[in-house]
């Protein structure tokens, strides 16, 4: 099994990340619609946040899969699907994929995967997990 984490990441530990680091948060979850659907799949979800007048909206994921490649390919299908949904909805939040330290220091520094985050413009935030702390930001 490829996986870096034998548990689940609650959102709570990014949102608490960001609330440390002065964001406020605006919607938790954040639901996205674009005309008749729906984009909200409850496992992971998207929080928005806003400080000093930037705004974001924040996929969360946890990267717990017997194949992080497989998480990987679904993650970033999700990624395109909700920038789409919001820029549809005129939401004026960037879009950030909140990943684990640990994942993002092994599986995310392959050269495939950092080929596909800057060809899809993916921004990153890396968080701690135990910590609740933002480790980099990466757009």
């Amino acid at each position: 099994m490829e996986t870096l984490y034998g548990f689940c990441t609650p959102p709570n530990n990014v949102k608490n990340a960001l609330i440390k680091e002065g964001w406020i948060i605006t919607h938790d979850p954040l639901f996205i619609q674009f005309d008749d659907v729906e984009m909200y799949l409850g496992a992971e979800k998207i929080i928005a946040a806003e400080k000093e007048g930037q705004k974001m909206a924040v996929e969360v994921k946890s990267f717990v899969s017997a194949s992080l490649m497989s998480a990987f390919h679904f993650a970033i299908g999700q990624f395109i699907d909700y920038r789409h949904g919001l820029e549809g909805q005129n939401f004026a939040h960037t879009l950030y994929m909140a990943v684990p330290v640990d994942v993002y220091e092994t599986f995310f520094m392959r050269r495939f995967i950092q080929s596909v985050i800057k060809s899809c413009s993916v921004k990153l935030i890396v968080y701690d997990f135990e910590k609740e702390e933002i480790v980099k930001w990466q757009t």
